[in-house]
């Protein structure tokens, strides 16, 4: 995947509005969606959907699910 930050609107800390990169395909030809990472989770925006569209997930789950992988 090509994985580019989209928009950098941090400090030292994440903040509420977050890191949010664009996902790409591998080529860079097609926009996959965008990744949020903020300080509660993180959010999934498939394509052209909005952040208010998108699917969230808290910390927890997020860990849980990965942890849950092995």
């Amino acid at each position: 995947m090509k994985v580019s930050i989209k928009k950098f609107d941090v400090e030292m800390e994440v903040k509420n509005k977050g890191i949010e990169f664009d996902v790409y395909s591998p080529n860079g030809a097609d926009h996959l969606g965008d990744c949020i990472v903020t300080k509660t989770g993180l959010i999934w925006c498939e394509g052209r959907e909005r952040r208010a569209n998108g699917v969230s997930v808290t910390w927890a789950q997020f860990i849980a699910w990965m942890n849950a992988q092995r």
